[in-house]
């Protein structure tokens, strides 16, 4: 954790504040939900998503932070722990972080509603300010995680994603909302700057280099959380798949398109895929793009003068890069 501790240092305190707001923000009149809000607040993540919206609004605001800020911090929170919750309902997920999910406690009916709660909590917190331009930061960024995941289900059943598609589902599902953060932070202290449109791409490039660095942990050796070939087993095509059955023979790639449609669930042929991948450069090459993408974000802070906030920053962009979960 050391590193994220040294990414959060110039934040801390704003850190510290919006848990505060961020658990206020959940509140209800329905005990139940109050019970299970409770439970989602004790167990959460490393919060990557406020640091980022933070650290972007203190780079570009002198150090200072306004309501707006931890407004759009806690909209984002809310918005990104309803999609948590209702993907495990639709991945019959029992655990989340090593936790049971809310759907494993509670049961589906439950967690759909409770992601629904969030999810309008989310749009009336920005609605009773006035934060409209916040607001259709978000509701971009929802729309087009659900499309994300719609054009993944779609291509998966046919297996037949370009390197193109792949990008597009990515951007979509994953970069999507960690642009929103980096927006949301410029939109909050500086609204209508160029500064809002210069962070959502900064946020965009590194969410396409997490999801690249989170496929080829699917081909790790190290333990992660979860299995590896798990991917390969959901007839998920990431990136080092699609460059290996775009660039081997007719017979290899009817052989890999065989293995992942009818052969997805057994351990031998699933290792052999990996195998397969790993020798003919599958992994090489994503790990150019992933850090082609790292470099791009970095080039986009280049302009901007040195800062604590500007560091944090391009240390969150390596950590992206580099962590080992």
């Amino acid at each position: 954790m050391k590193i994220v501790s040294q990414i959060k240092e110039p934040i801390n305190m704003e850190m510290e504040l919006f848990e505060k707001k961020f658990y206020e923000s959940m509140s209800s009149k329905v005990a139940l939900l109050n019970r299970i809000t409770y439970y989602i607040v004790n167990r959460k993540g490393k919060q990557m998503r406020p640091m980022f919206v933070f650290l972007t609004a203190k780079m570009l605001n002198s150090g200072e932070v306004n309501e707006r800020t931890y407004r759009g911090a806690a909209v984002i929170e809310l918005i990104h722990t309803a999609t948590l919750v209702h993907d495990d309902v639709v991945d019959d997920s029992n655990k989340r972080r090593g936790f049971f999910s809310i759907n494993a406690l509670w049961k589906n009916k439950i967690a759909v509603l409770v992601g629904d709660y969030l999810l309008s909590k989310g749009l009336l917190l920005s609605i009773d300010h006035g934060d409209f331009d916040l607001l259709r930061i978000i509701s971009v960024a929802v729309r087009e995680m659900s499309e994300g995941e719609l054009l993944q289900i779609e291509k998966a059943r046919r297996l037949d994603i370009t390197e193109e598609i792949y990008y597009e589902i990515i951007r979509q599902k994953t970069a999507t909302l960690i642009a929103a953060c980096c927006s949301l932070g410029a939109c909050a202290v500086k609204p209508d700057s160029t500064d809002v449109e210069t962070f959502r791409k900064f946020g965009e490039l590194i969410g396409m280099a997490f999801q690249i660095k989170d496929d080829l942990f699917d081909y790790g050796e190290e333990r992660i959380g979860k299995p590896t070939g798990i991917d390969i087993k959901e007839q998920k095509m990431t990136l080092p798949l699609i460059y290996v059955l775009n660039n081997c023979s007719k017979e290899e790639r009817k052989w890999l398109i065989n293995s992942v449609k009818n052969h997805n669930k057994d351990k031998k042929r699933v290792k052999k895929v990996i195998t397969f991948v790993k020798e003919n450069g599958g992994l090489d090459y994503a790990v150019e793009k992933m850090l082609a993408y790292k470099e791009e974000a970095l080039a986009l802070l280049e302009s901007y003068p040195e800062s604590d906030y500007k560091n944090s920053l391009i240390l969150m962009v390596n950590y992206v890069v580099d962590r080992k979960k």
